[in-house]
């Protein structure tokens, strides 16, 4: 468990030193970049939602088994007393 922290804090170390480092760029951003981001946006969320639909029944029955383990253990956890 204590691995997880301490590469955490590195990366954090590691990201911190190179904007530190990191130079004016200087560049220009055209109109058309605006644009460009708004359609990479909504391609995220269309795709995001295609996957959902996709994969519906697969979430569904995931979530279900999840939820009712949890309430099973909770009757064995009630009935052992």
């Amino acid at each position: 468990m204590l691995y997880f922290p301490a590469v955490v804090l590195k990366v954090f170390a590691l990201s911190l030193a190179f904007l530190s480092l990191a130079r004016p760029a200087h560049a220009y951003l055209d109109p058309g970049t605006g644009s460009y981001f708004v359609q990479i946006l909504i391609a995220g969320i269309a795709g995001g939602g295609y996957l959902i639909v996709t994969f519906w029944s697969k979430i569904k029955s995931f979530l279900s088994s999840i939820l009712k383990s949890g309430k099973k253990e909770k009757k064995g956890d009630a009935e052992g007393r």
